[in-house]
């Protein structure tokens, strides 16, 4: 794999650190700021909304530039969102700032999905995006938990003074090894959008949100999950989040090679996996042992989906590729608040905790369901695609 996927993967590393971090850091924010548990949670909701809103926007504003210079640019951004979450006096500012950095996430990955793809040979496109994908998995597995442990100890703001200063090295690597291709075609924003009229198109989108509300609608409760169900100690959930981010980046690199074979096949075999690990974890919650293996299962399941849901969009809106990228990602954030709600609401109507990857289950079936609708042999358009 070429350098430059490397340099792609650190700054997937950076922007997913600053989106997940805020989560382990609420108690100190809160307190710093003097706002409400409830109230510092609305950074994370604020971030969201800004990659679903933000995405095509600055898709448009860098339609015109090379995709290195674009990249370039969104990783400024970045940064200065960063530095402005570091100094950020009050509440308010902090808010703003969050925005700020959410505005470049849906871009850069949607537009750096399209150079990695574009390294590597036609066969090999998916590990290609998955390898950078797996700077985000490393984000849970390493940035999250060292982030929360640096806020903790040196305050919150040394963690994002911390993440600037990863987005700046990534900013560098950029500059240096990614080449520029003299022989891309300049993109033409007016085309891209008549090229979303497709309903595969928005087919597959549809999957995305599914697939990621079928996942955040577990992973936003399964901290108190394992803490009031299984029993796990605080240290104790912070192990197992770890096993989950372990698992989360072993299913991100199965992914991508299952892809590169059969796409259609394997969104289908990931749904399926992971509407029954889900269902198993209703009954096995009570046990720790039982409980670590199936969300260990389930987190592979489920970011092995990553990777292919980013090609299924490419290949329905190749006319538009940077475009529907960034829509894609959109669609991911999209799914996280809607999983969220999901389980919000079956915990809110009295169904309690173990009802929560029920839910979970039901939301993957309908992935599944768009899938085979979506490959369906009775659309020709379609049906291309899946050959």
């Amino acid at each position: 794999m070429p350098t430059a996927l490397l340099v792609l993967a650190l700054s997937a590393f950076a922007i997913g650190t600053t989106e997940f971090v805020i989560m382990g850091l609420l108690p100190e924010v809160a307190t710093d700021l003097g706002v409400s548990i409830p109230g510092a949670g609305w950074l994370v909701t604020g971030y969201a909304l800004g990659v679903a809103i933000g995405a095509p926007f600055m898709a448009m504003l860098t339609s015109k530039l090379p995709r290195k210079h674009a990249l370039l640019a969104l990783m400024g951004v970045f940064i200065i969102g960063n530095l402005l979450c570091a100094i950020a006096a009050n509440y308010g500012l902090l808010m703003l700032a969050r925005v700020v950095t959410a505005l470049c996430h849906g871009a850069f990955f949607g537009i750096g999905s399209v150079v990695a793809a574009s390294l590597v040979p036609a066969n090999r496109k998916a590990s290609a995006v998955a390898l950078m994908f797996t700077g985000l998995t490393l984000a849970n597995v390493l940035g999250v938990p060292l982030g929360t442990a640096l806020g903790q100890v040196a305050g919150w703001r040394s963690t994002f003074w911390a993440v600037t200063l990863i987005g700046i090295a990534a900013l560098i690597g950029l500059w240096r090894v990614l080449p520029r291709q003299d022989d891309e075609e300049a993109t033409d924003i007016r085309a891209e959008f008549a090229a979303l009229r497709g309903a595969g198109l928005w087919l597959a989108l549809s999957t995305t949100v599914l697939f990621s509300a079928a996942v955040f609608c577990i992973f936003t409760y399964v901290a108190p999950l394992l803490g009031e169900v299984t029993g796990v100690s605080p240290r104790g959930v912070t192990w197992s989040l770890l096993l989950i981010g372990l698992g989360l980046t072993l299913g991100n690199v199965i992914g991508g090679r299952l892809a590169d074979w059969k796409l259609a096949q394997t969104l289908m075999g990931v749904f399926v996996a992971l509407a029954v690990a889900s269902s198993v974890l209703t009954w096995t919650s009570a046990n720790l042992i039982p409980t670590e293996i199936t969300l260990f299962l389930w987190a592979t399941a489920a970011f092995a989906a990553v990777p292919a849901l980013q090609v299924n969009v490419v290949n329905f809106g190749s006319d538009a590729p940077n475009l529907v990228s960034t829509l894609n990602i959109g669609a991911f954030n999209v799914g996280n608040a809607l999983g969220a709600w999901v389980g919000g609401l079956v915990i809110s109507h009295g169904f309690g905790l173990t009802s929560v990857p029920l839910a979970a289950a039901v939301l993957a079936i309908l992935a599944l369901l768009a899938t085979l609708f979506t490959f369906s042999n009775r659309n020709p358009e379609l049906q291309a695609a899946l050959d």
